[in-house]
């Protein structure tokens, strides 16, 4: 087996919280292990959401394995040594049909008109609070799964103004923890300070893909909109 060290406890402590997410959506979930340039990039692939996750940990100075492999998600959680900052990679898993179809590698360039990060929170919890109103709407005997399942697609399928990004996107960034408030501290005052504030959130395109890229991780999804925005290839391994 091989084992990695990565930079720092940050890294680890983020990692097995990504990883924890994803087994909370799919206790047999499986993830896409690419290493390169002294980073690690994790792909998982929801399926409540059906968006690609990707999270990156960086290594440790001098580590830059050849890795690329699909593996389970709860398995290398338990692989993960926080105290240590190590990650112990487990035996290969057959992956799923997603696992071979990832995002670019290159040619990412900026999408105008992704709202303020505030806003995608706004938006997300009017679209959660529709669901449920439409869901509560429901006679008895029509409240079944495949009524639920059309009005989810119905409100997660719209696109956030020009972007030709769906809703579940964001909602996925959010309950995956990639959109996150500013962080406060006590000072030694007494008094609050606002640590500083994260690069907000960036749209990006590529090939058939639109990527909403966060400090804290990145959502891909397959581009329903210009032409240009048909293709497809693999994903850059860089930290988000």
């Amino acid at each position: 087996m091989t084992v990695l060290r990565l930079a720092d406890a940050g890294e680890a402590v983020d990692l097995a919280a990504f990883l924890a997410r994803l087994i909370h959506y799919d206790k047999a979930a499986a993830v896409r292990l690419q290493a390169g340039d002294g980073v690690l990039a994790v792909f998982g692939r929801p399926p409540s959401f059906e968006v690609l996750a990707i999270r990156t940990a960086r290594l440790a100075e001098g580590q830059r394995p050849a890795l690329d492999a699909t593996v389970s998600a709860g398995e290398l959680l338990e692989g993960i040594q926080e105290a240590a900052d190590t990650l112990t990679v487990p035996a290969a898993v057959t992956g799923p049909p997603w696992a071979g179809v990832l995002p670019p590698r290159g040619g990412w360039r900026r999408v105008p008109g992704l709202p303020a990060p505030d806003a995608l929170v706004r938006a997300v919890a009017a679209a959660v609070a529709e669901f449920r109103a439409r869901d509560e709407a429901l006679a008895p005997q029509e409240r079944t799964r495949a009524a639920r399942d059309r009005i989810g697609r119905e409100i997660w399928s719209r696109t956030l103004g020009d972007t030709h990004l769906p809703l579940r996107a964001v909602h996925a960034a959010q309950s995956l923890g990639f959109l996150r408030p500013a962080q406060v501290a006590a000072g030694s005052g007494g008094g609050v300070l606002t640590a500083p504030a994260a690069q907000p959130p960036t749209l990006l395109a590529a090939g058939g893909w639109l990527r909403l890229s966060t400090a804290y991780g990145s959502i891909a999804v397959r581009a329903a909109g210009p032409a240009e925005l048909t293709g497809l290839s693999g994903l850059t391994v860089t930290p988000t």
